[in-house]
């Protein structure tokens, strides 16, 4: 049987091993009611697509977006998903993993910076005991004024902590406080405070009232008072670790906020199909053709062994070697062990171009086709600098909110951290002190602001007067409570932004509304946050699998030969 031949445009793509070979896998266990609705259909023609198994459908794909993100994004209490268990972690101390290997709880001491940046991480130790040194309760409460994230933070712990001793008697505190008295169930250790001093005998050079040293006496008091428990403490703080690590008493990072322990484990929505795909998955295929948003489109409904590997929305693709087609598409459906496969639009032609933008390599071509998709209300991005993101997305906006009048307007917003020293306070409006962090945007619409020269001055003036009017700048410090209705939201360096910044935009998402994160994880300005616990790498692996979100990683830069040898060698 052909196969369709799409996209026609081969050239500049990466090698195959850059991404992932479809392999066996496990899936959610499907009903047989199901299986049988999904393998016992006959060929077609027009046939309607089946709404996705196991999947609720709702009534509008756009007003689902705000629920899926509370339900994805708050699950905070819950430990993130690790891909690969047997990976070495280098993160744990010797005497934490003998502990894990005998099965004996743990005491972790923790640092002040594990609490601020984890309001929840007293909870997020399951079996194991916490204590809390005397200084770390007076470095909170130096932190808890003002307004800041850390701010919030020290109050939001401090209240768990009040809850948590209400009712307890003196007595009873030295004994320890169950911490699933709040009703987090999955907390079943017991929550210790210093009552007592504890002089442990630290290098005469280090300075005695110094916070950090005076943590580090604490733990090794409490190693000399129980010499048979693994005592551990846990630290935001490299240089506390390293120092902890030099005199000897077990340190290791908070890594309960990492989603991933590897950053090359991270979801990149694309997979390559073993040369034998049609040869295994091509008995019984049933093909027809859909008319979708005034494009013909052809959808496959295969069965095999590799499916159960897919995910919703995954973009799977097959390029021989021996002279065939290749063959680009998208799993539309997944039932078991039976898929349904929908053809690509092919962004590299002219005559299907973008706001005058056509994709240059075969991963531009994958974003393309879920930015235009109606259906998608979530999409991100991820590639290095010179990838496209910026272009491609602000090119998919114009069109739907210029041609199609699909979206009212684009909202641009993004983190305002500096690279190098902040410039201080910025006069004017909203917008007048977000243009300097903009820059991106702007030399990107200079770009697509290219007209036809016939128009002459006059025309090319109008033309960016009304892209301009339909570009809305936003803060992120005025988003909370607000609802962007039939908006296109592009959230722009969202690899500066943690877990719960991501959930507070996410959730501003009102009917009609499209939300693109763009990012690149390997440039993070904000302290605390890493590739594995980063607020975009934290959407990725949630959305990932619904069937109204999407995901490419971006792996070519297209900028310019220039920019691309640099990134090479420099």
């Amino acid at each position: 049987m052909p196969l369709p031949k799409l996209p026609t445009k081969p050239a500049a793509l990466l090698s195959p091993k850059d991404y992932p070979k479809a392999s066996q896998g496990t899936h959610k266990k499907t009903t047989e009611s199901e299986l049988k609705t999904a393998t016992n259909s006959k060929s077609k023609v027009n046939v309607k697509v089946l709404p996705v198994p196991n999947l609720k459908t709702p009534v509008s794909p756009a007003k689902e977006v705000a629920r899926v993100a509370t339900t994805t994004l708050t699950k905070t209490t819950q430990q993130p998903t690790t891909i690969n268990k047997s990976k070495h972690n280098p993160a744990k101390s010797p005497v934490s993993k003998a502990a894990d290997k005998k099965g004996i709880a743990k005491l972790f001491v923790l640092d002040t910076n594990v609490l601020m940046h984890d309001p929840t991480s007293l909870f997020r130790f399951e079996e194991h005991d916490i204590y809390l040194p005397m200084i770390t309760l007076e470095e909170l409460d130096d932190h808890k004024k003002g307004m800041s994230e850390v701010a919030r933070n020290a109050r939001q712990i401090s209240r768990s902590l009040d809850a948590l001793v209400g009712e307890i008697e003196n007595e009873d505190i030295e004994q320890g406080i169950e911490l699933s008295k709040l009703g987090n169930k999955d907390a079943k250790g017991r929550l210790f405070f210093q009552t007592k001093l504890q002089g442990g005998s630290l290098p005469q050079g280090l300075p005695q009232g110094k916070a950090d040293n005076q943590i580090l006496g604490v733990v090794r008091a409490l190693e000399a008072e129980f010499p048979g428990r693994p005592i551990v403490l846990v630290s935001k703080d490299i240089n506390m670790r390293i120092k902890a690590r030099a005199l000897g008493l077990p340190a290791e990072d908070y890594f309960n906020d990492h989603v991933l322990e590897d950053s090359d484990l991270l979801y990149t929505g694309i997979v390559q199909l073993p040369n034998d795909f049609w040869s295994k998955h091509g008995k019984g295929i049933e093909t027809w053709q859909e008319n979708r948003n005034g494009i013909s489109t052809t959808f496959y409904r295969i069965t095999g062994p590799l499916i159960p590997s897919l995910l919703v929305n995954q973009f799977v693709y097959m390029e021989p070697n021996n002279g065939e087609a290749s063959f680009y598409g998208q799993v539309r459906q997944i039932n078991g062990k039976t898929a349904v496969l929908q053809t690509l639009r092919d962004y590299g032609h002219s005559k299907h171009s973008v706001w005058g933008v056509t994709s240059r390599n075969r991963e531009q071509n994958f974003a393309l086709n879920l930015l235009m998709d109606p259906e998608c209300d979530f999409v991100t991005l991820l590639g290095q600098a010179g990838t496209g993101k910026t272009l491609l997305a602000l090119a998919a906006g114009l069109a739907q909110v210029l041609e199609t009048k699909t979206y009212n307007e684009i909202i641009v917003t993004r983190v305002t951290v500096p690279v190098g020293e902040d410039i201080g306070f910025l006069p004017g409006t909203e917008e007048e002190k977000m243009s300097p962090w903009m820059g991106a945007f702007d030399d990107n619409l200079e770009v697509l602001n290219k007209s036809d020269n016939d128009a002459g001055d006059w025309g090319r003036a109008a033309t960016q007067d009304l892209i301009r009017s339909k570009i809305k700048i936003k803060s992120l410090n005025f988003m909370r409570g607000r609802t962007f209705v039939n908006k296109f939201l592009i959230i722009d360096e969202a690899q500066n932004l943690t877990p719960k910044q991501v959930k507070t935009l996410v959730t501003r998402a009102g009917p009609g509304t499209k939300i693109i994160c763009l990012g690149n994880i390997a440039q993070i300005d904000t302290p605390y946050l890493t590739e594995g616990s980063s607020g975009l790498t934290y959407v990725v692996d949630r959305f990932k699998g619904w069937s109204h979100s999407g995901h490419v990683t971006l792996a070519r830069g297209e900028r310019s030969r220039l920019a691309d040898h640099a990134s090479e060698i420099l």
